[in-house]
């Protein structure tokens, strides 16, 4: 899996949600609304979800570790880089 773009859009508001991020994969793929978290041990990185009953669920998400770090950790990468520009 190649990650070749990030978009970030910083959210200000009353909620944790810090910003919302954009990623687009081996040019062929985006997946929107990939949400940058404030929470009690730092930012998180929380995927698009959908409520179903009293749950909320993932529409879309890494298979594995490793692409769950890869993605993860190229969403705060962009998303620090926002930060301190």
């Amino acid at each position: 899996m190649n990650i070749t773009e990030v978009r970030i859009r910083r959210f200000s508001g009353d909620s944790k949600i810090r910003a919302f991020a954009s990623v687009t994969i081996d040019d062929a793929l985006v997946v929107h609304d990939i949400k940058v978290i404030e929470g009690r041990n730092g930012l998180f990185v929380a995927m698009p979800n959908k409520k179903v009953g009293e749950k909320y669920i993932d529409i879309s998400h890494p298979i594995t570790g490793q692409s769950r770090s890869l993605l993860f950790d190229a969403v705060l990468n962009e998303y620090s880089q926002l930060a301190i520009g």
